[in-house]
């Protein structure tokens, strides 16, 4: 708080007007971030709504790279996380999808925004390395073995053969087969197991032991004088 002070040419105890503690003023540059997302109107088609929210979230974590990993610290409702969460599950509602869908879909989209987001901060902290890294691989890797992954390597090393960004192509798949699942909802029903079939799976077999004959156990013999 002292360091923020200095930059702002203020007393640190004058921040404390604004914000209870760091925690406060943490939750508001988040809330910042978040409110950067573009939120569709309500009558756009669910598809492109959703698409919007996304790609915009996407764009917004990327002006702001710190935020991905800090809002994995936050506990609070803040309020344009709110806004976001609420926009996404009505429109997934309104759309048409049972609960359960909404559920899977919501959390498919947050996690593609904010594990692409991660993932390309990473990958930007190498980028420069990223030619020295790759010939290195090449180096190591025996051709007859792993022909495949060198091929992946050398395709990452020339200029893009196609517009559009990873994120997106992942976007549109996750949004295709939501639109798929809507439509026909047995498809959802056929891929999940039933409670009773995961129980069942979850419950280790017994392979030694007693015997494993059906039916109700012997009854004991009456004793003999």
């Amino acid at each position: 708080m002292r360091k923020i002070a200095t930059e702002l040419g203020v007393e640190a105890m004058s921040l404390y007007h604004y914000v209870r503690n760091k925690d406060g003023l943490v939750d508001g540059m988040v809330d910042v971030v978040l409110g950067e997302i573009e939120l569709p109107p309500p009558d756009e088609h669910w598809k492109s709504a959703l698409r919007r929210i996304a790609v915009s979230y996407r764009k917004a974590l990327a002006r702001h790279p710190w935020a991905a990993r800090v809002m994995f610290t936050r506990t609070g409702m803040l309020p344009a996380r709110t806004r976001y969460m609420e926009t996404v599950l009505r429109t997934l509602s309104d759309a048409g999808c049972s609960p359960e869908l909404t559920d899977l879909a919501y959390h498919s989209l947050d996690s593609h925004v904010m594990g692409f987001t991660l993932w390309a901060a990473n990958i930007q902290g190498v980028t420069g390395k990223l030619e020295d890294l790759a010939a290195a691989a090449l180096r190591s890797l025996p051709a007859n073995e792993y022909p495949h992954l060198i091929q992946h390597i050398r395709y990452h090393l020339a200029p893009p053969k196609q517009p559009g960004s990873a994120f997106e192509f992942g976007l549109d798949l996750i949004l295709d087969g939501l639109e798929r699942l809507r439509e026909d909802p047995a498809q959802l029903r056929a891929a999940a197991p039933s409670g009773a079939a995961r129980s069942a799976r979850a419950v280790p077999r017994r392979v030694n032991g007693p015997s494993r004959r059906s039916g109700p156990p012997p009854r004991a013999r009456p004793r003999t004088h």
